[in-house]
């Protein structure tokens, strides 16, 4: 029988109480939007799609984590938060601008850590020196954007990095004894079932805390959408993608937490595959396989 660590059961033995994360649009952009690397960014990219409403550049961290409170804590009012740093490349800027963005994230009442995602070319050692520091005075995960371990892939999508930069990254920032998340894409093109199980087994080796999985999906505006429409490719059904998500975490070490298996885009923005389930329903779906 697969096991896995739940990321919510985790998170609740690591903080004590039950903590739900807020996500925040600081501002950030990207090295691979603004020309340091590249531009137009990933090719499946569109942060329409993972954004809450109150994400909005034009309030401050501290208004966009006070607003998500009031969303969450109607159902839960003894909660406690994670402030995400979600949108973008969220170490992408001055060094004293990041700082001074989380430490006001931090200054909220019931805040208890951050979560900080960004890339794995955009870690700069003045600000991993402030991080090792910060994780000794609160929670903390650096969550980095791998997607893939095939290099041909990640020039395919536009990433702009190489699954190498991915592996000094998680080293790099573990050694400084800090958490550290990765999050990966599964279907894209050109991956087959044999190259997954070989990133499946890459990713096991490294000294992850936390992993992220989800489902590659179509999203209009993007310059995926674009070469789908020209050349479709196949995508799995849901039941396809279960067994592919049950061989991938077989192959990982079971100390590592899951996080996620898919991921749901807004209605109007998916193209495919559009399988109509919410992520706690895939989720029960998957947790019925596992158990059978």
């Amino acid at each position: 029988m697969i096991k896995f660590k739940d990321y919510g059961t985790w998170l609740k033995e690591q903080l004590g109480a039950k903590v739900q994360k807020i996500a925040i649009n600081a501002g950030f952009t990207c090295p691979n939007r603004d020309g340091r690397v590249g531009w137009g960014g990933c090719t499946y990219c569109n942060n329409q799609t993972f954004n809450p409403d109150y994400c909005q550049t034009t309030k401050s961290v501290t208004v966009q984590l006070e607003e998500g409170k009031r969303f969450f804590a109607r159902k839960y009012p003894d909660m406690k938060y994670l402030a995400y740093f979600q949108a973008y490349t969220n170490t992408y800027a001055d060094v004293d601008h990041c700082i001074a963005l989380y430490e006001e994230a931090l200054r909220v009442e019931d805040v208890v850590g951050i979560v900080i995602a960004t890339r794995p070319d955009c870690m700069p050692d003045a600000l991993l020196d402030y991080l090792t520091e910060l994780n000794r005075r609160t929670f903390l995960i650096i969550e980095y954007g791998i997607e893939s371990a095939n290099d041909e892939t990640l020039k395919r999508i536009n990433r702009g990095h190489s699954f190498t930069d991915s592996v000094r990254a998680v080293q790099w920032t573990a050694e400084r004894g800090i958490r550290v998340g990765a999050h990966m894409i599964l279907g894209l093109p050109g991956e087959d079932h044999d190259e997954l199980m070989r990133q499946a087994r890459l990713i096991g080796q490294l000294p992850l805390t936390s992993l992220k999985l989800h489902q590659l999906q179509i999203i209009r505006g993007t310059k995926m959408h674009e070469e789908w429409q020209e050349t479709p490719w196949s995508l799995p059904s849901v039941d396809e993608y279960i067994e592919l998500v049950l061989d991938y975490i077989s192959l990982l070490p079971p100390t590592l937490v899951l996080e996620r298996f898919v991921s749901s885009s807004p209605d109007a923005l998916l193209v495919a595959p559009r399988w109509g389930l919410k992520n706690y329903e895939f989720t029960n779906k998957l947790n019925k396989v596992v158990r059978s």
